[in-house]
C-alpha cells in the first residue's frame, strides 16, 4: 500500500519532458533578458562619441572607440583609491550586518525570553514608519559625531528589519528547541549557543543577508554625500557619481570657441557613463556564483509547511 503511494506522490511530482521543455525555454529567455541590459551597456561603453550623436545607440557598435575607459584610466588613482574604501567598507558593513541581523533573530525566535512582544514590535515598527531623513541625519552627524569617518558609510545601513524577520523565521523552523535545551545542559551561555552552534548551522540565511548586505553597501553612495566631505573617503560609486556630474557639466558649458553641439560630440558622456555603471557592476557580480548554493537555500526560509 505504502509502495503505490509514494509511487502515486512520485508520478504526481514529476516533470513532463514537454514542460520541461518549456520551462526552459521561458528560462533561457529571461535570462537573456537579464544578459542583454549588460552587453547593450558594454556597447554603448566602447562607442564613439560622435557615433552615439550621429546615429544612436546600437547593440553593435557603429564605431569603436576606447576614449570613455581611457577617460576613468587617467583618473586611476582616484578609481583605485575609492575602490579598495567600496571593499573595505562592503566586507566590514556586511560583516556586522549578518552579526547584528543573526544575533537579532535569534533572540526574537526564542519563545522562552520573556520581553519577546515588546521586541517584535521594536522591529516590526521600523518596517511600517520611518524617522525620515533629517532625524538619521541629526543622530549620525550631531548625536554620534560620525561625519567624515568610515562608519557613516557602515552604521546607517547595518540592520534592517526586513533582515532580522527573515532571520527570526528561519531559526524558529530550521534550529530546534531541544538543540537548545541540550546545549544549555551542558552549561552553554546564550552566547555559546549562538556563536557556536546556531550559526554554523545557518550559513543559508547568513549567505541571504550577507548578499543583501553586500549589495546594499556596494550600490550605495547617498550616505558619501550626506556625511562625507573628505575626498579620500569617498566610495567607488560617490566617486563615479561625482565624475559624471563633472563631465555633464563640462558637456554643458563649453570653452575654447566650440559650440556646444561641437563640444558634446567630443566629450565622452554617454559613454562614459556606461563605463562607470560596468565598473560599478562588474565586481559585485563576480562573487554571486559563490553564494548562489546558500542563497537560494536562504530564500526558500518558510516557503514549506509541515
Amino acid at each position: 500500500m505504502s509502495k503505490n503511494k509514494n509511487k502515486a506522490t512520485s508520478s504526481l511530482n514529476q516533470i513532463k519532458k514537454s514542460t520541461n521543455i518549456v520551462f526552459n525555454v521561458i528560462f533561457l529567455i529571461l535570462g537573456c533578458m537579464c544578459i542583454f541590459p549588460l552587453l547593450f551597456a558594454f556597447s554603448i561603453s566602447i562607442t564613439s562619441e560622435s557615433a552615439l550623436q550621429a546615429g544612436g545607440y546600437h547593440l553593435i557598435p557603429q564605431e569603436f572607440s576606447s576614449a570613455a575607459y581611457m577617460f576613468l584610466w587617467n583618473e586611476r588613482e582616484m578609481i583605485i583609491r575609492a575602490f579598495v574604501m567600496s571593499v573595505l567598507v562592503t566586507c566590514i558593513g556586511t560583516v556586522i550586518t549578518v552579526c547584528l541581523t543573526t544575533s537579532m533573530g535569534y533572540v526574537a525566535s526564542r519563545t522562552t525570553f520573556k520581553l519577546k512582544k515588546l521586541y517584535t514590535w521594536i522591529i516590526f515598527i521600523p518596517m511600517v514608519f520611518n524617522g525620515g531623513m533629517f532625524a538619521s541625519y541629526v543622530v549620525v552627524n550631531n548625536i554620534l559625531n560620525l561625519r567624515d569617518t568610515i562608519w557613516a558609510l557602515i552604521l546607517p545601513l547595518a540592520c534592517s528589519s526586513f533582515s532580522v524577520t527573515i532571520c527570526r523565521t528561519f531559526f524558529r523552523t530550521t534550529v530546534p528547541d531541544a538543540l537548545i535545551e541540550a546545549a544549555k545542559i551542558d552549561g552553554a551561555g546564550q552566547f555559546r549557543i549562538w556563536s557556536g552552534i546556531v550559526l554554523p548551522i545557518s550559513k543559508p540565511v547568513m549567505a541571504t543577508i550577507g548578499m543583501f548586505a553586500a549589495f546594499g553597501y556596494w550600490n550605495d553612495w547617498f550616505q558619501a554625500s550626506l556625511y562625507i566631505s573628505d575626498t579620500k573617503l569617498n566610495t567607488l560609486q560617490a566617486m563615479l557619481n561625482s565624475i559624471q556630474n563633472n563631465i555633464d557639466y563640462l558637456a554643458n558649458n563649453p570653452y575654447g570657441g566650440l559650440s556646444m553641439q561641437q563640444y558634446k560630440m567630443s566629450m565622452p558622456t554617454e559613454s562614459v557613463r556606461m563605463a562607470i555603471a560596468m565598473v560599478i557592476i562588474i565586481p559585485i557580480a563576480l562573487t554571486y556564483p559563490f553564494f548562489q548554493k546558500y542563497f537560494i537555500s536562504g530564500l526558500t526560509i518558510g516557503s514549506v509547511k509541515e
